[in-house]
């Protein structure tokens, strides 16, 4: 099992001091959520908690997650880090290709690209973009993304997209992985075809069918064999039983280190910086090193 320690909400400055720690402490892993920007009146709710409100966003700090990991990626040298998950369709996928690449590049391979198609119409407006079809959307920006980061010639003739034939250069001397988050039986298929998934606000039984669903769908897709990462937090992420019973799923990847912070309350995030410390390794004593 690898661990991932979540940044997202944190302070900007707490921001480079944590994913130190957390390379120190052990973690494997950074994730990071992305959110650009929350609306003044909306009535789009939150697929991933109980009652679908999406108050809790309001006021919720999210520095731009390629900004974040490209400062926490210069002040560390072993960790990696991942999005948890970037909005992509949002982005012009030539642009953010380049982007993707480019950090890649500078991280020396440490970053994984974790890629979702956002649950909120509002994200689609505020960038001018249509909520119809936004699957389609999503499978081209996948697709370019990929061509574009082998750094050979590539184009794309698509629905949304019209690429003509050009490469980019630097790209990084290793496979820009990707994994999907969602729990839609179509973003298990993208993940089925990629490299991982990553769900959030699952129970139990409804993880359980995700993880045989997308066993099947790899069989069906010929890849049973090929790498796969699962990166998952779930109740079982915090005790050494529970980690136990997490790997005999297929989980590559969980964490902790949480605090007394609720991202999901309306209060606002008020631990220090030394009590996040004291949380992440916590549970790097008591979890991490307990199972290595």
């Amino acid at each position: 099992m690898k661990f991932t320690y979540t940044v997202s909400m944190a302070a900007p400055e707490f921001l480079v001091p944590l994913a130190q720690a957390a390379e120190q402490a052990g973690y494997d892993t950074i994730a990071i959520a992305d959110s650009i920007a929350y609306p003044n009146t909306s009535d789009s709710s939150y697929p991933y908690n109980a009652d679908g409100s999406r108050e809790f966003m309001e006021n919720k700090v999210l520095v731009e997650p390629m900004v974040a990991i490209a400062a926490m990626a210069a002040a560390t040298s072993t960790i990696e880090f991942h999005t948890a998950v970037l909005k992509l369709p949002m982005r012009h996928p030539a642009v953010f290709a380049k982007q993707a690449t480019s950090l890649a590049v500078m991280t020396d391979n440490r970053f994984v690209l974790g890629v979702g198609s956002s649950p909120w119409p509002d994200d689609y407006d505020i960038v001018g973009l249509q909520w119809a079809r936004r699957g389609k959307r999503f499978d081209e920006c996948i697709a370019i993304v990929q061509g574009l980061a082998t750094g050979e010639y590539f184009e794309f003739h698509g629905e949304f997209y019209d690429i003509p034939s050009i490469k980019l250069l630097p790209v990084p001397t290793e496979r820009l992985p990707i994994i999907i988050g969602g729990h839609s039986d179509a973003n298990l298929r993208r993940a089925a075809r990629l490299d991982g998934w990553t769900p959030a606000g699952m129970g139990p039984d409804e993880f359980a069918a995700a993880l045989a669903r997308i066993a099947e769908l790899r069989r069906e897709y010929g890849r049973e064999s090929e790498p796969f990462d699962i990166y998952a937090i779930t109740a079982d992420s915090f005790t050494v039983d529970g980690i136990a019973r997490l790997e005999g799923q297929g989980v590559t990847y969980t964490g902790g280190g949480f605090g007394r912070f609720n991202p999901y309350g309306l209060d606002p995030d008020t631990e220090t910086l030394q009590e996040k410390l004291d949380n992440l390794n916590r549970y790097a004593d008591d979890v991490i090193v307990a199972t290595k």
